[in-house]
C-alpha cells in the first residue's frame, strides 16, 4: 500500500494522463488512503472522469469528492432548455425507454425519476444526460422493477451471478461471496481495486431477475 504523498503524486500523475481531464485545476490530497479531489471544472463529465482517473490509481480505497462544476458564461444554459435537451437526447437513444423517465431542472442540477427494466437503461439515461452543457448534477432516482414474466428464483440468480464472477479475468472470485434475497443481491468480502468492485457489481447487476444490489465488498491491497 502506497503512502500518502505517494498515493496523491500517483493520482496526481493520473490525472494528467487523462486526456478529458484539465488537471491544473484539480487538487488532489491523500490520507490513509482517502484521496481528496478539488478545485473547479466547467462540466460534469470532466467532474466524473476526474473521479474514475483517480479511482484506477493502485492503492485509492475511497475518494472525498468536491470538486465543484462552474460552467463558462458562453456554455450556461437555463434550466427550461437543459430540460429540453435532456428529453430529447433520451428519446434518441435507443436503450432508454424514454416514455418512462421524466426529468426535472433546477439550478442546472438534473433530477430524474421512474422505472425501468434493466440498470443498463438507468446507467444509458445517466450518462446521457451528464454529456449536457449546463449540467452541475444529476440526481438518478430511476427505479429497476421487474418486467412482466421476468421472476426469476433467488438459487438460479445466485448460481448466475456465482458463474459470472468465475468467468472474469479481472476477478478474484474466491474472495467474493453472494446472497440474493427476493430481487435483491448482496455482495460482500474484500476486492483489490475500485474496479474490481464495479466489475462485480456490474455482474450482479446483469443477472435476470436483479431490482437491486448492495454492494458491500471492501477494498484492500
Amino acid at each position: 500500500m502506497p503512502d500518502d504523498q505517494t498515493l496523491q503524486t500517483m493520482v496526481i500523475d493520473e490525472l494528467a494522463w487523462a486526456p478529458n481531464v484539465d488537471a491544473a485545476r484539480i487538487g488532489v490530497a491523500a490520507r490513509n488512503g482517502v484521496v481528496t479531489l478539488s478545485g473547479v471544472v466547467g462540466t460534469l463529465a470532466e467532474k466524473l472522469s476526474a473521479e474514475r482517473a483517480a479511482r484506477r490509481v493502485r492503492g485509492v480505497r475511497g475518494i472525498a469528492q468536491e470538486i465543484v462544476v462552474h460552467p463558462p458564461a458562453a456554455h450556461k444554459h437555463a434550466d427550461e432548455e437543459i430540460g429540453e435537451r435532456a428529453l430529447s437526447i433520451l428519446k434518441w437513444d435507443v436503450a432508454v425507454p424514454h416514455e418512462q423517465i421524466q426529468v426535472k431542472v433546477e439550478n442546472g442540477v438534473v433530477t430524474l425519476t421512474g422505472f425501468v427494466t434493466h440498470q443498463f437503461q438507468r446507467e444509458a439515461a445517466e450518462r446521457d444526460v451528464r454529456r449536457l452543457g449546463g449540467v452541475t448534477n444529476i440526481v438518478d432516482l430511476i427505479g429497476v422493477r421487474l418486467g412482466p414474466g421476468e421472476a426469476t428464483d433467488p438459487g438460479t440468480v445466485h448460481e448466475k451471478i456465482e458463474n459470472a464472477l468465475r468467468r472474469s479475468a479481472e476477478l478474484e472470485a474466491m474472495h467474493i461471496s453472494v446472497t440474493v434475497s427476493g430481487q435483491k443481491a448482496t455482495l460482500r468480502g474484500k476486492v483489490k481495486s475500485w474496479w474490481e468492485s464495479r466489475t462485480a457489481e456490474a455482474a450482479a447487476w446483469a443477472a435476470p431477475g436483479v431490482t437491486e444490489v448492495d454492494n458491500q465488498l471492501t477494498i484492500g491491497g
